[in-house]
């Protein structure tokens, strides 16, 4: 049973996406209108086809009106007023959006899969509106056309947390799925390795099929990995031992970066180690401090699990402590939740996304989809890839390989069309 606090814990604004609630909660009014729990003790009353009809209908017009509120504050973005659009007031956290958003035929697309509709006790759920989301944002971009840039976190997003992405992998056929199509696949990941076999370690499945596959070289050639958010780029190299190579900075650092000073990045990471073992003191946890040059966090001792809560509050006592000091405010960082380690990195995922559209010639926002598992405001290193490009949040390795099913549909039906 979830406890009291639990449930206030979960209403915290760090654990909470204030534009699918705002939605859930639009949602939750034709719901009581029009769900009947009571028809089931009651045989002469409302069907279940005739309730499901009119639920559909109205939870289809709202999704339909919050899609043309979006196109309005993506009106305002342009004329550079996005403050003051109609969403904008209703949800101050929304942020930029890269293309309109298919909510109606979404929704439409996902009710037949989850039978929203049909449920007499169940309102539409914070995951049901997390999928319609993706899946809008998947129609969007196909039918918009192409799509040129698809970026992935690693655990928890392509593979189970910790773990390797092997050979079996269901999600390996789908990868080189698209990149038969042209489609360019970047892997940025938090594990910052300065050395191409640490990263064949955790990708060898996906490697070695595409070099023992069909691909044309040239298509081979668009798979990179972005390591420690933003700091090391390999790309796939089928001469090398670890089908991975290094990638000189030149090719793909963004101008900006170049203007990070390693003064600063050794201060930063000084704060945060500081701050790391204050909070390891202070809540007598287990870890060992882990310096790199790049990043600096915690990990258990002895294969011992850190409580979520023991997490969370690290990482947000980290945050803040770097924000507020002027390093903080000079250099970008990225303070987040492994699952159970904490780390700060230099850069985050907004930084690595983009400098994976230079190095591909400089692909938009709005031709860019990223895909990762933590979206939420703190201690999630997905959250920043909002700033680069349109983003889809799944919450396991299993609705990965939905979501590419789902492309691979669309464009088929996208394609049937254009016939």
């Amino acid at each position: 049973m979830t406890s009291r606090y639990r449930v206030e814990y979960a209403l915290k604004t760090h654990r909470r996406d204030q534009l699918i609630e705002w939605i859930k909660g639009l949602l939750a009014v034709p719901f009581v209108l029009h769900s009947q729990p009571t028809a089931v003790f009651e045989p002469q009353g409302e069907t279940v086809d005739q309730m499901s009809s009119n639920a559909q209908r109205r939870y289809a017009e709202i999704m339909k009106d919050v899609e043309e509120m979006i196109k309005d504050h993506i009106a305002h973005q342009k004329n550079g007023t996005h403050d003051r659009s109609k969403l904008k007031l209703l949800v101050p956290s929304v942020g930029t959006f890269f293309t309109p958003l298919q909510l109606h035929d979404a929704f439409l697309w996902q009710d037949q899969r989850r039978y929203i509709s049909f449920r007499r006790f169940v309102a539409p759920s914070f995951n049901d509106i997390r999928l319609i989301l993706n899946t809008a944002q998947v129609m969007s971009l196909v039918r918009g056309g192409p799509l040129e840039l698809v970026t992935f976190d690693g655990d928890v997003t392509l593979y189970d947390d910790g773990q390797s992405l092997m050979s079996d992998n269901p999600v390996i056929p789908r990868l080189l799925g698209l990149m038969r199509k042209g489609t360019k696949i970047g892997i940025v990941t938090a594990a910052g390795y300065t050395e191409a076999h640490r990263y064949y370690e955790r990708l060898h499945g996906l490697l070695d099929a595409l070099n023992a596959s069909d691909i044309p070289l040239a298509l081979k050639q668009n798979l990179i990995v972005l390591g420690g958010e933003s700091n090391y780029c390999f790309k796939f190299a089928g001469d090398s031992p670890d089908l991975l190579k290094l990638v000189p900075k030149k090719e793909w650092l963004l101008d900006e970066m170049l203007l990070w000073e390693e003064s600063d990045v050794t201060e930063l990471l000084d704060i945060a180690e500081a701050s790391l073992k204050d909070t390891v003191k202070n809540m007598r946890l287990q870890a060992t401090i882990i310096r790199k040059d790049r990043a600096v966090g915690i990990v258990p001792q002895d294969g011992s699990k850190f409580h979520r809560e023991a997490l969370e509050e690290t990482v947000l006592i980290t945050q803040k402590i770097l924000d507020m000091s002027s390093v903080g405010r000079r250099l970008p960082f990225c303070a987040f939740n492994g699952g159970n380690d904490v780390f700060v990195d230099i850069g985050d995922k907004s930084w690595g996304v983009m400098a994976c559209q230079r190095f591909f010639g400089g692909i938009e926002g709005g031709k860019t989809l990223h895909v990762g598992d933590q979206f939420l405001s703190a201690g999630a290193n997905d959250f920043k890839a909002r700033l680069a490009c349109t983003t889809a949040w799944i919450a396991s390795p299993a609705e990965t390989i939905q979501l590419l099913d789902e492309i691979a549909e669309l464009d088929e039906l996208q394609q049937r069309k254009q016939r």
